[in-house]
């Protein structure tokens, strides 16, 4: 079908996260590497995702994940409690044609 978004089917994932085990490499600055891009899940709550360079924030809930392009500097603030998961993929994880974030 023309125009349809393709579905991408990730590689791996992190394990599941909350608040208390969320480990302090995501709360800081860090990166996927070339090539990967990650998809960040929330299971319950919301965090934020905060882009170093160019700097912007996002507010991730249950019904709006957020993909994290290759090489992109980013990390997590806590909003309260929650639950979360990183995928992992070779391509946009949406589907998308452009990387933007």
């Amino acid at each position: 079908m023309a125009g349809a978004s393709k579905s991408v089917a990730p590689y791996g994932s992190s394990p599941i996260f909350d608040e208390l085990s969320l480990p302090d490499s995501l709360r800081n600055k860090h990166s996927t590497k070339d090539g990967t891009w990650g998809l960040l899940r929330v299971l319950e709550g919301e965090v934020e995702l905060v882009f170093i360079d160019p700097r912007s924030r996002r507010l991730v809930t249950v019904d709006s994940p957020a993909p994290i392009p290759p090489q992109s500097p980013h990390f997590v603030n806590l909003v309260g409690p929650m639950k979360m998961q990183i995928e992992f993929f070779h391509q946009h994880p949406l589907g998308a044609d452009d990387a933007d974030h």
